[in-house]
């Protein structure tokens, strides 16, 4: 790679990033009136519910699409026979995993519904698994031509205002069934939206049928990508089961709601996603490691600079925060400030697996293996020894998201340290004036932490937009180079607003 080649390669990255902003704000806004509907019309008890009986269908339909969301360009790439009987051959592949899937599940409905009875439509729910992982593969599809646009119009658009519209529709026929009904009726607008452009785009395949042998070989290729991907999201999701086996929904829907504020600023890493795997993969096939390094470091001090800035902002007004979904759900507002620096934490790791996961596939799936065990470990330890310590519901709840922040720390740097040593380079993107900012940020809004009661509206009016201030001038004047304002130097508009793949707007 030369000198020249390398600039293109951070260009590129700033691009990518650039165009999706509009689409993160596109799907920031339509999050919002969901988490509004479902908190004021359904309450926790129901949400709660319904999140463990989501979490364990979208788990279902992640397995489904086995690594393809990631391992589809791949097998493009070094494909002979047309490219469109590749993509139908990896829809069949995911159409046979999710029919296995839901049957499973219509066998066992329990695995949805393990702290509640089981009755109406409850059994039928599983039937749904098919259409998210199709619309997966389909996305991965058209990302692999460079048409990530195709995912604003399904996941910031379409599916979440589908989800909205009907929950407050079905909120006047059924409150049991509702949520269940409007995230069906999500999935399958979500899905046609993504089958359109990818018919539009690869055509119908002449001759094609499904060729067993490949599909076989398709599969046993993308194991190690599906176990990464099914790890990665069990980490991020595996808290919601715990505390749906040790608290009634009420609590599960309390901390959903709070986990659902959170996850906001993961899309930031996930904005990347599209063109960070294609660059990766130019500069593995070119043999130029050091520039894998350049650019993991260069996007992980990016999207960590912004998820901080956020969690620093929604920390100092969290109880405003979670009320405006509804006044019953302020006992989760320690959860989403553990939950918002976990996702912090988590940004080189993951970063750093959007390379490891071609470099050194087995080990990076043994090291999300390892870390989630302990997860799983240290939740249920945080939770009991708190529990046995006295303290409320609302404590022993908190045990879940301190130990996912614990052990995202931890994977962040254990991966770090791997992709170093196999590039030759470090990756750390961490920076001293990331800290400065932090620490200027934080001292502003803790200064309006300490108004007098009668004066805490000016935490929300004047407090936010103080903070934010003050972080950004500490990070642009100290932190950000030449390369780093590359990010900003043209703003999409909305028309040119993208998405990452990156599943269902409810994850």
């Amino acid at each position: 790679m030369t000198a020249a080649d390398q600039p293109d390669d951070i260009a590129a990255l700033a691009k990518g990033g650039r165009t999706n902003v509009a689409g993160f704000i596109l799907k920031l806004g339509a999050r919002i009136p969901f988490l509004f509907i479902a908190g004021h019309l359904y309450g926790a008890a129901l949400v709660g519910r319904f999140a463990i009986a989501v979490v364990v269908v979208e788990l279902a339909a992640l397995v489904a699409t086995l690594g393809l969301k990631r391992g589809l360009a791949q097998a493009l790439s070094s494909a002979e026979r047309p490219h469109n009987h590749v993509v139908f051959d990896a829809l069949a592949l995911a159409l046979v995993a999710s029919l296995i899937a839901s049957a499973v599940l219509f066998a066992f409905p329990q695995a949805m519904y393990p702290n509640s009875a089981i009755g109406g439509l409850d059994r039928l729910f599983p039937l749904i698994i098919l259409a998210p992982a199709l619309s997966d593969v389909s996305l991965a599809a058209l990302a692999y031509r460079h048409d990530v646009k195709a995912s604003v119009t399904a996941r910031a658009i379409v599916e979440p205002w589908t989800l909205s519209i009907f929950a407050f529709l079905f909120s006047f026929f059924t409150l049991k069934d509702g949520l269940v009904l409007a995230y069906v009726a999500s999935m399958v607008a979500a899905l046609t939206a993504s089958l359109v452009p990818l018919l539009r785009s690869y055509g119908v395949p002449s001759g094609w049928s499904p060729h067993l042998s490949v599909l076989w070989q398709m599969a046993r290729a993308n194991t190690p990508l599906a176990g990464a991907d099914a790890l990665e999201w069990g980490s991020r999701n595996v808290d919601r089961l715990i505390l749906g086996t040790l608290f009634a929904p009420n609590v599960v829907g309390i901390y959903y709601m709070a986990q659902q504020v959170a996850s906001l600023p993961q899309r930031l890493k996930t904005s990347f996603d599209p063109i960070l795997g294609p660059v990766v993969t130019r500069s593995i096939a070119r043999g130029d490691l050091g520039a894998i390094a350049r650019q993991v470091r260069q996007v992980a001090f990016w999207i960590i600079a912004a998820q901080l800035a956020l969690a620093l902002t929604a920390s100092i007004p969290r109880k405003a925060v979670m009320a405006t979904i509804g006044p019953q759900f302020t006992s989760g507002a320690a959860a989403m400030v553990f939950l918002l620096f976990a996702e912090v934490a988590a940004s080189t790791g993951a970063v750093a697996e959007s390379a490891l996961v071609y470099l050194a596939r087995h080990r990076n799936l043994l090291i999300s293996a390892t870390m989630l065990v302990i997860q799983i470990a240290l939740s249920f330890a945080f939770i009991l020894l708190i529990r046995n310590a006295g303290y409320g519901i609302t404590e022993q709840a908190a045990g879940a998201p301190v130990a996912l922040l614990l052990v995202l720390l931890l994977t962040s740097f254990v991966k770090a340290r791997v992709l170093g040593r196999l590039l030759g380079a470090p990756v750390s993107p961490m920076r001293w004036p990331l800290l400065w900012a932090a620490l200027a940020g934080g001292a502003v809004g803790g200064a309006f932490t300490l108004l007098p009661p009668g004066w805490r509206w000016l935490q929300v009016s004047v407090g936010v937009p103080a903070t934010m201030a003050a972080y950004l001038f500490v990070i642009w004047r100290y932190a950000f180079g030449p390369e780093d304002r590359a990010l900003f130097s043209k703003m999409p508009t909305a028309e040119e607003a993208t998405l990452p793949n990156e599943g269902s707007f409810i994850r």
